[in-house]
């Protein structure tokens, strides 16, 4: 069950970070690092969530079930 929870995690994790990518790469992120030196909230959200979540994932998955 940890291994499932881990993959779905990095999965979502990797598909985070595709789309922050993504948006820190349109045209309004552009603009806003343009004048203000930072991308839009958005895609920092999307990047650090994705990071975190990827991060997760892959300690749950390396980690395995615990045996006691």
């Amino acid at each position: 069950m940890t291994k499932l929870v881990g993959v779905v995690l990095l999965v979502l994790g990797v598909v985070l970070l595709v789309f922050g990518f993504n948006a820190k790469e349109s045209f309004a992120s552009e603009v806003s690092e343009t004048f203000t030196g930072n991308p839009t909230d958005a895609s920092m959200w999307y990047l650090i969530g994705g990071a975190v979540a990827a991060v997760a994932g892959l300690v749950l998955v390396a980690r395995g079930p615990r045996r006691l």
